[in-house]
């Protein structure tokens, strides 16, 4: 089974939005030593605790700096851009690391609905919700293969030809397994963020209808892991990322805290405050209990892939929770 990173460029109490984008680099680095397949970097706006507002940008950067691993976002939320923008960026990411640049593409703003109005060109009215039309125009400019007589479809011809991104669609919805399968994608099913993505994966792989680039469904499964050299250890490592979704649940964003702040809360707030409203799957522990956990989730959703998403107050415990994940999965 192929593994991967998930990346959203935490922000840690007491450091900057330029640590967090610098400490992405670090990560990704070593993560191409260590053998994972492939390196997302997310999109998020208007938030002090995840830095990466430009997954294009960084995907750029971490191109320069990596050698084999794939890269690409997890994911680029199309509502915010114009199609052929989008093609064009990610086609000209193609031509710089040929063969190695992955468009993962979502509906979800990532973001509240303010900052998505600020993100908008035009602010007469609320942008419309065409996300299939758009994903539509999208594959019509990277497949080459705008309908005759289409307006757009000279612009076809994109900057980075012959080489293009491998397109996924990334979803947490029952709807985005059926725009998967309708439009024949590989398909990324965010189970940190859903955890009863289950029927949906499997709607995906029933319904799939091939296309001129996929000819079997392929699916990728995103979870939360922390791993350490104990249990203990890694439930105090992940207590950070507790808390952090704890008052995500109740619409509040922080930069991710100490352990011990963390600790201090989740004592006050009792044993699961992050679960009491929105329930998320979490796989913590040892090499061998996150191995199993993450072998156990691929298996229930049918998945070849599993992209393994990690935050931490310290880098250096991300870090080496993904050589011991490595290691586990005797990844080279």
């Amino acid at each position: 089974m192929r593994i991967s990173i998930l990346d959203q460029s935490p922000i840690s109490d007491g450091s900057t939005g330029a640590d967090a984008l610098r400490n992405t680099l670090d990560l990704a680095r070593l993560a191409d030593g260590l053998g994972f397949a492939r390196y997302w970097v997310a999109e998020h706006h208007g938030t002090p605790m995840l830095a990466c507002a430009s997954p294009e940008v960084m995907i750029a950067a971490i191109g320069s700096v990596t050698h084999g691993i794939r890269i690409g976002s997890g994911g680029v939320m199309l509502p915010h851009y114009s199609p052929l923008k989008v093609a064009e960026t990610f086609s000209i990411l193609s031509a710089l690391f040929p063969n190695r640049v992955d468009l993962g593409v979502g509906r979800a703003p990532g973001t509240d609905h303010s900052t998505a109005f600020a993100l908008q060109r035009d602010r007469r009215q609320p942008a419309p919700d065409d996300f299939p039309q758009q994903l539509g125009e999208l594959l019509g400019y990277l497949e080459n293969r705008m309908p005759a007589g289409h307006p757009f479809a000279r612009l076809t011809a994109l900057p980075g030809r012959p080489y293009v991104p491998d397109v996924w669609l990334l979803g947490s919805s029952a709807q985005s397994a059926l725009w998967a399968a309708d439009n024949g994608l590989p398909y990324c099913f965010a189970d940190f963020i859903n955890p009863e993505g289950e029927a949906y994966a499997r709607t995906y792989r029933q319904r799939f209808s091939a296309s001129e680039t996929l000819a079997e469904p392929r699916l990728i499964v995103a979870c939360f892991a922390v791993c350490a050299e104990t249990d203990e250890q890694a439930q105090r490592v992940a207590s950070s990322a507790r808390m952090t979704r704890a008052l995500m649940n109740e619409g509040k964003l922080i930069p991710v805290p100490s352990i011990d702040r963390a600790l201090r809360f989740l004592a006050e707030r009792g044993p699961n405050p992050d679960t009491v409203s929105r329930p998320r799957r979490a796989i913590v522990g040892t090499p061998a209990v996150v191995k199993r956990g993450v072998e156990e989730l691929a298996k229930l959703y049918g998945a070849e892939e599993a992209m393994i998403l990690t935050t931490t107050y310290d880098h250096a415990a991300r870090r080496r929770s993904y050589e011991l994940i490595a290691e586990a999965f005797g990844l080279s």
